[in-house]
């Protein structure tokens, strides 16, 4: 008799799709270049001014949780959604545990970026596609998603299966409004159900929303030391830092510390990113009372 195959889920390593999506706005929308250069140009305005060095007052960001489902399991629960603005409002208030276990250097740049999350409705929409891409597709009805509810106003993640190893991508500021969010693979949200070790602390979602508030990855897209992130306080590095390294990983000759691999804008696993620094708060407020401050 032949042996019962046990079902094996496909192991996830981190994928983001936001800056394919990017330069596919930048390309297609004019508009979403022109509005790109004015929040640069905004942003490099407040850094100058040191408009940062006034305590911000907390925003609290009204958010619609869109769930795209093909089977029972891709249904979320809503504890599983509350589970993961919970961990949003950790790692943007900067009350996470673990965010002590920054090395010694860089104890001093972990900032609370006084921005909040609640949820304010969840939608379910059952969907005959059994996987998503960073295409915007699971935004459109007519291509199995669902439109976005008020995108000037509310933060929408999109939660749902994505294909090709993504866990997910966001749209930068500036883009167009119908195609405006987050979108988060299901098992790769939250921190319970369907949520997958090493994914399942919610740090895909802190990922994609530091991309929806205007954050690069730390390497800068690049992996010959060129790229940049636009940061200051972030060391320039080589490549994405999968997993969970241990720390100093020294490229791009930024020793003795390295790389600030446990910064959540990396690729490593959601146990070995904690934080977000000074300049990347900088960056997101300025987006946030700009270009975003219909969420205010």
């Amino acid at each position: 008799m032949a042996k019962k195959q046990r079902s094996r889920k496909t192991k996830l390593r981190r994928s983001c799709g936001a800056m394919a999506a990017h330069m596919m706005l930048l390309e297609r929308y004019p508009s979403f270049r022109a509005s790109q250069m004015r929040l640069e140009g905004a942003t490099a305005r407040r850094r100058e001014s040191r408009a940062d060095a006034k305590k911000p007052k907390v925003v609290t960001i009204r958010t619609v949780v869109n769930v795209v489902y093909n089977t029972d399991e891709q249904n979320v629960s809503d504890a599983q959604i509350n589970s993961q603005i919970a961990a949003l409002n950790k790692d943007f208030r900067a009350t996470n545990v673990d965010r002590n276990q920054t090395p010694a250097p860089w104890k001093g740049l972990v900032t609370d970026t006084h921005i909040e999350f609640k949820v304010v409705n969840v939608t379910r929409t059952k969907t005959a596609k059994t996987g998503f891409s960073s295409d915007d597709t699971v935004k459109k009805p007519a291509t199995g998603g669902i439109a976005p509810f008020s995108p000037k106003t509310h933060l929408n993640i999109w939660v749902c299966a994505m294909t090709g190893g993504l866990l997910g991508y966001a749209q930068f500021p500036g883009g167009p409004p119908a195609l405006d969010g987050v979108v988060v693979n299901y098992r790769a949200f939250g921190t319970s159900g369907t949520a997958q070790a090493p994914f399942n602390k919610g740090r895909t979602a802190t990922h994609e929303v530091g991309h929806y508030f205007n954050l690069r990855h730390i390497w800068g897209d690049t992996e010959d030391c060129s790229g940049s992130d636009l940061v200051a306080d972030t060391p320039n590095c080589a490549t994405p830092n999968f997993g969970a390294p241990v720390w100093p990983v020294v490229t791009c000759n930024n020793g003795p510390n390295g790389d600030m691999f446990m910064n959540y804008m990396d690729y490593t696993d959601d146990p070995a990113m904690f934080m977000f620094t000074s300049q990347q708060v900088l960056r997101m407020r300025t987006a946030l009372e700009t270009a975003r401050s219909g969420l205010m």
